[in-house]
């Protein structure tokens, strides 16, 4: 798939590269086969010279064995002559096969034939004359000249052969030479458009390559720009919170200071108004004491309903008692309320008061988290000074959860951790089913101890 997209993205260069290909195997081939063709012709050129020489040679062979056997009358010297014989006869063949349907050559090949025939008849001749004891006829015919003449003729004939072959060698060369620089020229333009679609290519891969990161280019602009929005969005969101948040505290407290005042006042007036009455009614009326004695006990029991809901407002022991007492209190109460076993680590440690009430609130709703889902039977809750970080760590072994699967409602998490964001601090949180949870958060240590 990746191959078919690269061609169709390079569509030109492809189809220029498949026809420069082509191209050059099909110069290549012609150029191949018609020089083969014309070293063929050379070759079989070369065997039509050859016989030639070898006919020419063959009838001088003749004639001298025939000379030395008329001198020497030794049988020895016919050896030569029949062998010559032999050799013009093949020579014949094979020239009269190679020059068959080319008029000139025939026509000298005719002439040849004639004049070898006479040739090697005067020589059959002057032998039968010698063999018959006839020397006179033998003298007669070798001083007659016509020995010499057949050879001359021959001579003649054999140069105008060899002068047609050389000529038909020349062109054959200069074929071969016009294949060989054709071939060249084709390379050459080949070459030249193969450097031209490499051209191409390298400027679609150029310009391909710009593209490309021009895109990145834009995509990370369009990054950096939604990283930036994505900063300024959670900032805002973390200063949201932590107004909220605010708001929700200063509520809770302009709501505990009302609680305080208001209701407060008016149990403590109606406890005492009942005193009064108690100290009018005397024994004279039991039931009526009875249910003064009621009246005061329910007073009283809206008076502690009214300390706890404004503990549970603004707790006071963080303004009198500090952090570590008002968590100690908290985890004691927890523990006396539930059946879970908590195991308190609580060191002194510098923050801030908004910073003591995130602390606070963290592990309360820590406290209430594993009270609802953990089922947990052991609670551990360490707070503690390292190296200028306040480090806090709320640790169940309850069922636990996957932290990659998002909870139906993580609220109660989300708002702990834009809380602790927005006091510069790090909330980190650890869970695994069956394993249970442990929430770890580390604030920056305050050099003024909060009063």
């Amino acid at each position: 798939m990746r191959f078919l997209t690269v061609v169709k993205r390079n569509r030109i260069v492809f189809v220029l590269a498949c026809a420069v290909a082509l191209s050059m195997v099909l110069i290549s081939e012609v150029s191949y086969f018609q020089s083969v063709d014309r070293l063929d012709t050379l070759t079989t050129m070369s065997q039509a010279r050859t016989n030639m020489q070898i006919l020419s040679q063959s009838l001088v062979d003749a004639e001298t064995g025939q000379r030395g056997y008329l001198l020497t009358g030794r049988k020895e010297y016919l050896a030569p002559y029949d062998g010559a014989l032999k050799k013009i006869k093949t020579a014949f063949n094979f020239l009269d096969q190679y020059y068959k349907g080319r008029p000139e050559p025939e026509a000298m090949m005719a002439q040849l034939h004639a004049v070898s025939e006479t040739k090697l008849s005067e020589l059959s001749l002057t032998l039968h004359l010698y063999e018959t004891d006839k020397l006179d006829a033998v003298k007669e015919v070798m001083l007659s000249g016509i020995g010499k003449e057949q050879m001359d003729a021959f001579r003649l004939l054999c140069s105008s052969l060899h002068e047609y072959e050389l000529n038909n060698i020349t062109q054959s060369r200069k074929s071969i030479y016009t294949t060989l620089m054709f071939n060249r020229l084709g390379v050459a333009a080949l070459t030249l458009l193969s450097l031209v679609a490499l051209f191409m290519y390298l400027r679609q891969i150029f310009l391909f390559g710009l593209q490309q990161q021009e895109l990145r280019h834009m995509v990370q602009v369009e990054r950096d720009r939604l990283e930036v929005e994505v900063v300024q969005r959670t900032a805002q969101l973390t200063e949201l919170t932590h107004h909220l948040q605010s708001a929700r505290e200063d509520e809770r407290n302009r709501l505990a200071r009302n609680l305080h005042d208001d209701l407060g006042s008016l149990l403590t007036s109606a406890k005492l108004d009942a005193a009064r009455i108690k100290s009018r009614i005397s024994a004279t009326s039991p039931e009526a004491l009875d249910l003064l004695a009621h009246l005061v006990s329910t007073i009283n029991s809206c008076i502690s309903l009214g300390r706890r809901i404004i503990e549970d407002l603004r707790p006071s022991a963080l303004s009198n008692l500090g952090l570590v007492a008002t968590l100690d209190i908290l985890t004691k109460e927890f523990a006396e309320h539930s059946d879970v076993a908590v195991h308190c680590t609580l060191d002194a440690v510098q923050l801030t008061k908004s910073a003591e009430l995130v602390v606070y609130r963290l592990v309360q709703e820590a406290i209430t988290n594993i009270t609802k889902y953990a089922n947990a039977k052991n609670i551990w809750i360490s707070l503690s000074a390292q190296e200028g970080r306040v480090e806090v760590s709320v640790r169940d072994d309850g069922a636990g959860f996957d932290t990659s699967i998002k909870p139906i409602s993580a609220y109660g998490l989300l708002g702990m951790r834009f809380r602790v964001e927005a006091e510069g601090g790090v909330l980190t949180l650890n869970s695994a089913p069956g394993l249970g949870t442990r929430i770890h958060v580390s604030l920056p240590e305050s050099k003024v101890l909060a009063t």
